[in-house]
């Protein structure tokens, strides 16, 4: 463009004041030396076409030429805990099903009867066969072929043409993946260098507590682009800025498919502005507002309403309490953590649509798919926990898919953070409208504070570019 200097750039620009690597220099206890490590890329400045957003021929490519060969989250080992259990993951123009061999391993079959073409099942649950309810046909749980009601009319279709076709599987962590694929990089290839920095957390050991979806009306990036960086919170959320060092964070591209938004908690925001805040005033807020404490978000069993010590600042003071709380709460030895982990919002994204939190506080994770077009998506929140030393497992628990008069503070296991996620919602569905408006079709990015934006859409390309 005429008025588009490529040369000038803002790439070293940064919040004047305390940055990320800053704040962490100040904690009691330092995080693991990666998270410090500045990892920020400088990819460009260019505007991006608004039409990636709303234009079925752009969405029919991504159905083409991105989502078969991608890794995507699809249920957590906790979902499906025993042989025959099974869960039915649909994204994108498909539709599988997750089951649980006898053996303890996992296979994903397309759930699609290989008669007449109806979905074999439409929820999650336990099966010693999967049976089709338009005219019987059966098959094991193993995929292999069980029944065909009037065989003798079928005489043309052998056990091992009718197997149903599977599709690649991976674990890792406490996920379960599936690729429609059988070809591309290993879960660990697609994933680093998130199974080394997650080593120490440890998601394997949690199991979900809380699990929220809502149907939105917006493209399925523009939904999950609200989650990638916190530029907007002192405009959306307001009420977070008393503790959230917003124009704080770091912004990393770690790998292909990997990047993070390191979010401080615990310290004012550079747009609070006016007189000198006392660090209790930090505290009563966050507790108010902050919607990760423990306890799975019971205000009224909120460990972290405390008393900061004279001469100590509210991030010091939370951290200890986080440090007592949690090794209360789950077991073990929580006086090496730093407090980063325990207050921080670690918010990574692996690319396309799965963003999993850091850190040892129940940890938040987000998944969006289209739901069914380019013009709404499912956008689902579960929360994680550790399970408590000695504690049985929970049993697998259900999405709570809200209806589209309800509110994510409808939820009420979800607490503070329903409210939060509300403050989205609006934002989401006029950015959808509005780029299907737009004058000039383009949508500009912060060279910076957005940049994890930009990294997803050039590694979209590098799909659609195949």
């Amino acid at each position: 463009m005429a008025d588009r200097d490529p040369a000038i750039h803002s790439a070293a620009a940064r919040c004047p004041g305390p940055g990320w690597e800053d704040i962490l220099r100040e904690d009691l206890i330092a995080p693991p030396a990666f998270m410090a490590e500045d990892r920020y890329r400088y990819l460009g400045s260019e505007p991006i076409d608004a039409k990636r957003y709303y234009d079925p021929a752009f969405f029919r490519a991504e159905i083409e030429k991105m989502w078969p060969f991608v890794w995507q989250f699809a249920a957590r080992e906790e979902d499906m805990p025993e042989p025959g259990d099974y869960v039915t993951y649909d994204n994108a123009g498909r539709s599988y099903l997750i089951v649980r061999q006898p053996d303890g391993e996992v296979r994903a079959f397309h759930n699609v009867c290989l008669h007449r073409g109806r979905k074999l099942a439409t929820d999650s649950g336990m099966a010693e066969k999967f049976v089709c309810p338009f005219h019987g046909f059966a098959w094991n749980t193993d995929g292999s072929l069980r029944d065909i009601p009037c065989r003798w009319d079928f005489g043309h279709l052998s056990d091992e043409r009718m197997k149903l076709p599977q599709a690649s599987i991976a674990r890792w962590g406490g996920y379960i993946f599936v690729r429609d694929k059988a070809e591309g990089p290993t879960i660990e290839e697609f994933l680093a260098p998130l199974p080394e920095f997650f080593t120490r957390w440890r998601h394997e050991d949690c199991e979900t507590i809380a699990w929220v979806g809502k149907v939105v009306d917006a493209n399925w990036k523009i939904t999950m682009e609200a989650f990638m960086e916190s530029y907007h919170a002192y405009m959306t959320h307001p009420q977070l800025l008393p503790f959230t060092g917003d124009a704080n964070a770091a912004y990393h591209v770690l790998g292909k498919h990997v990047n993070v938004n390191y979010t401080p908690f615990g310290t004012i925001s550079p747009h609070v502005g006016g007189t000198e805040r006392p660090e209790q005033w930090i505290v009563e807020e966050f507790v108010k507002y902050n919607g990760r404490s423990s306890d799975n978000y019971d205000p009224e069993k909120d460990q972290f309403n405390i008393t900061v010590p004279e001469g100590e600042s509210a991030r010091h003071a939370l951290g200890a309490a986080m440090r007592d709380s949690s090794q209360r709460a789950f077991g073990g030895d929580y006086s090496a953590v730093s407090e980063s982990e325990l207050l921080d919002a670690l918010v990574f994204n692996v690319f396309p649509n799965f963003a999993p939190w850091g850190g040892f506080m129940p940890n938040i994770v987000y998944r969006w798919r289209p739901w069914p077009d380019q013009d709404r998506c499912l956008m689902e929140v579960r929360v994680l926990a550790r399970r408590q030393d000695g504690a049985e497992p929970r049993p697998p628990m259900t999405m709570h898919l809200l209806d589209d008069g309800q509110k994510w503070a409808d939820a009420p296991e979800l607490g503070a953070l329903g409210a939060v996620v509300d403050q989205d919602m609006e934002n989401m569905e006029l950015t959808h409208q509005g780029l299907k408006c737009s004058a000039n079709g383009l949508v500009e990015l912060g060279d910076y504070q957005e940049v994890r934006i930009r990294h997803f859409h050039q590694t979209l390309d590098t799909y659609l570019d195949r």
